[in-house]
């Protein structure tokens, strides 16, 4: 199997302060460095959250950027979702990644097309 490359943004509550958020962060960042290849880690801190979740009106920020088989966002997700202190979370294939295929895709297009005019 090839590796691709995921960003997981992940909302930790800071009900216990930025100190367990941060303690989070960094339990997660080991666990991505594991079973990938740990790209970036963006820390956004704390910002106030749209609405609240679970009575708490702001969240600690955290994007990771990571490269890794296609089976571990699964597991990732699995255990963001069973952990106390998440709050939310989302894991994504890259942006890069998902506009590879298209790209491919329009070139491929526009080679039949040129061999249909031709």
């Amino acid at each position: 199997m090839s590796s691709k490359n995921y960003e997981a943004l992940v909302v930790y509550s800071v009900a216990g302060g930025d100190e367990k958020a941060q303690e989070l962060q960094a339990r997660f960042q080991a666990l991505v460095e594991q079973n990938g290849t740990a790209e970036e880690t963006e820390v956004w801190g704390t910002r106030r959250l749209a609405y609240a979740i679970n009575d708490e009106p702001q969240g600690y920020y955290v994007l990771y950027r990571f490269a890794s088989e296609p089976d571990f966002p699964a597991e990732l997700d699995r255990v963001l979702k069973i952990t106390d202190g998440v709050l939310r979370s989302l894991i994504t294939v890259s942006p890069e990644e998902s506009k590879a295929p298209a790209a491919e895709e329009k070139a491929t297009e526009e080679a039949v097309a040129e061999e249909a005019e031709d």
